[in-house]
């Protein structure tokens, strides 16, 4: 009998709203301005942020959430809108866009300076320690040196490959080369003339290869003032065939000399040094 009042004034009130007067009422007040008045009130008072700083408060917020994310309902909307075209679309315009491609490329390039600045920091510290410990020196040793000669050993196969390709298809075309000593023969002077001047090319005009740029080495003369001429760089890189050709032992006078130089130094009167040492002192 307690609860017999409220059940009849929640029909009252629930007979009085469904009456087309107040239908009619409800309906023009909803077609005029009131809306948008409401609506710019909830946001001027912040109602939205104090309900859900409430509910984050109180614990509500992070119940619902859970329970939300928990249910099977959930599951199955966030599979069916993964699943759908829409959503693949939205995908591939997303990751084959600029942004994902410079974003890639970004990561990429830090990576790969990340990577070298490692191998280069090694370097350093193994040329340090084959200089009897070593610190302020502003002249490159063996480690970091032969690093960047393997690199370029590798660009200047690459290069003898592509070269050596292009050749033997271009020979197809015109019936082959013959005899076969005289195609091997032509190989080879192909490779020497790449290697000879891939070296002194890139010695000649920027003072460093590729891959002494990977390791941020570079040569000059003797007095540490001027960039290779071209005469001097075609005898570094002769010098540099005869540090390697008895088994690399050219580069084992680099160990003790005070300047860490190689057999290719002494004949081209240069010096190889790091392009980030502190200072250069002849």
């Amino acid at each position: 009998m307690a609860g017999y009042p409220a059940r009849v004034a929640a029909r009252a009130v629930e007979h009085l709203v469904t009456t087309p007067e107040v239908g009619r009422i409800l309906d023009s007040a909803l077609a005029g301005p009131l809306p948008e008045q409401l609506a710019h009130s909830l946001v001027r008072r912040r109602v939205a942020e104090r309900i859900v700083h409430e509910l984050a408060e109180s614990g509500e917020l992070e119940r619902l959430v859970d329970a939300a994310l928990a249910s099977p309902r959930t599951l199955e909307v966030v599979d069916r809108v993964l699943a759908s075209e829409a959503m693949g679309h939205v995908l591939d315009r997303a990751l084959s866009g600029p942004e994902a491609r410079a974003a890639v490329a970004q990561q990429s390039a830090g990576f790969a300076d990340q990577v070298m600045s490692g191998v280069r920091g090694a370097a350093g510290e193994l040329d340090r320690r084959l200089a009897g410990g070593t610190t302020a020196t502003v002249f490159a040793g063996v480690a970091s040196r032969g690093i960047a000669l393997v690199v370029d050993a590798l660009a200047v196969a690459a290069i003898s490959v592509t070269v050596g390709a292009a050749a033997g298809f271009v020979g197809e075309l015109v019936g082959g080369v013959h005899p076969q000593w005289l195609a091997q023969t032509l190989l080879s002077v192909a490779g020497t003339a790449i290697a000879i001047g891939y070296f002194t090319l890139f010695w000649q005009t920027a003072g460093q290869t590729p891959g002494m740029r990977l390791m941020h080495v570079r040569v000059f003369t003797s007095r540490l003032d001027r960039r290779l001429t071209l005469g001097r760089a075609v005898v570094r890189t002769i010098g540099l065939a005869l540090a390697i050709l008895p088994c690399f032992l050219g580069f084992l006078p680099a160990l003790f000399d005070s300047r860490r130089r190689a057999l290719p130094d002494y004949l081209a009167g240069t010096v190889v040094v790091y392009d980030d040492a502190p200072e250069r002192t002849p």
